[in-house]
């Protein structure tokens, strides 16, 4: 048993803060077992960690990135979505045949995500068998959290980039056999590039592992309009874009994320809807490939769970807190369009960002009895000049903080250390 004390903040439900100043945490195992504003008599003796005037908050939770194109942060934001990845993201993937390369660069990814807070995180990889176990490792060793993609895809795609059906099956079940175990803090997600790079023949294999072995899948839906186009020459017989992956048992029938959804609406919002299929709004990487904007309060309104994804390279940051400000601004130039659609608040978002996301990786994202213990321990003293109080202190620290503002990450109730850039 371990109890922590601190101001605590977090979201139990999407409209509002929960706020405990000077509040005790108690976890055992790894689980939350109280939360408090008074220690019980039950609890007294029992070593507590005070860290005083500081905030303590949910862990973030990334349910979108690329971990390969990691690299890539911060250029070739010039084009849109198919000639990206055709001139900057498939060229760089292909480098990952080679485990040297991938330790360095993966290791830095991993690095990255504990700087800002992330402590869970859904991955793509590449279709390299030995760079994506070399992740998964990579992830273990840092004792951070993931559900990690060898990404499938067998057309319109590199030479250097494509697999054989049997190559996808065997390798997806060899990292099935080693990682997707009972409780497992890192573990395996299906992973269809899209429906452009997959021919109906792995998409159907893909559908069949998640549904042999259970597992979640996670693939890219509606981000933008020529793709949009090309899944309706590829897939002529679907009746929107979500209806592709469908047909093969990737929407929905085990738990599916889906990145963007920019331009998601009627029948597909609706398959959506009733087959529960997560949204991963990506709203740095749509901006920065002009993709468009995501309108997450239809989303919300219609009861679809949505969680947040920097989608690095699209994406230019690693920070989930950067992602909650860019998905705020997206929300308020899309009210400025439609008036209908209110914008996104601030306990919207971080609810998002932290409960919902976290739902994912199973009982995550929030500080209820019962939820595993992810947490960031903020000290803002330095944001803190005018003793706002602790809702303003957190807004501010969102808006205006950074890394140097995070004094202690803690996942599955395991204070994480600095993971190690090279060995």
């Amino acid at each position: 048993m371990q109890i922590y004390k601190a101001h605590i903040l977090f979201t139990r439900e999407r409209t509002q803060f929960e706020v405990i100043p000077n509040g005790y945490i108690a976890v055992d195992d790894g689980k939350i077992t109280g939360v408090y504003n008074q220690l019980p008599a039950s609890l007294a003796g029992q070593p507590v960690t005070d860290f005083g005037d500081k905030l303590l908050i949910p862990a973030m939770n990334d349910i979108h990135v690329h971990a390969p194109q990691y690299r890539n942060l911060g250029i070739a934001m010039d084009l849109e979505l198919l000639p990206w990845l055709d001139n900057y993201t498939f060229p760089e993937e292909s480098k990952y045949s080679d485990t040297a390369y991938a330790e360095r660069m993966y290791r830095r990814f991993v690095h990255d995500l504990w700087l800002n807070g992330t402590m869970r995180t859904a991955a793509f990889a590449t279709i390299h068998f030995d760079s994506t176990r070399l992740l998964m490792d990579l992830f273990k060793e840092a004792g951070m959290g993931a559900r990690i993609g060898k990404v499938d895809m067998n057309r319109n795609c590199p030479k250097a980039l494509t697999e054989t059906i049997e190559e996808a099956v065997a390798n997806n079940e060899a990292l099935i056999a080693e990682y997707a175990k009972p409780n497992a803090l890192v573990s395996p997600i299906i992973t269809p590039r899209f429906v452009p790079s997959c021919s109906p023949e792995l998409l159907t294999v893909c559908g069949e592992l998640a549904h042999k072995y259970n597992l979640p899948v996670q693939s890219h839906l509606s981000e933008n309009r020529n793709e949009i186009a090309w899944v309706q020459q590829l897939e002529p017989e679907s009746h929107h874009y979500g209806d592709a992956y469908n047909r093969y048992g990737l929407f929905g029938d085990t738990p599916t994320v889906m990145a963007h959804c920019v331009w998601t609406d009627g029948e597909e919002l609706a398959m959506m809807r009733d087959k529960q299929v997560m949204i991963a709004h990506c709203p740095s990487s749509n901006f920065n490939l002009a993709s468009g904007l995501a309108p997450v309060r239809r989303f919300l309104n219609e009861g679809i769970p949505v969680g947040l994804g920097s989608d690095i390279s699209g994406g230019n940051h690693l920070s989930i807190f950067r992602t909650m400000v860019y998905a705020i601004q997206t929300s308020k130039i899309r009210y400025c369009q439609d008036k209908s659609l209110p914008f996104l608040t601030l306990p919207e978002i971080f609810w998002i960002a932290t409960k919902s996301g976290g739902r994912l990786f199973g009982k995550v994202g929030s500080f209820e009895q019962g939820y595993e213990f992810d947490a960031l321990v903020i000290n803002d003293h330095e944001l803190n000049h005018d003793n706002y109080n602790l809702l303003h202190r957190l807004e501010r620290f969102i808006y205006l903080g950074d890394d140097r503002h995070i004094e202690h990450r803690f996942c599955r109730g395991r204070e994480i250390a600095e993971p190690k850039i090279t060995k």
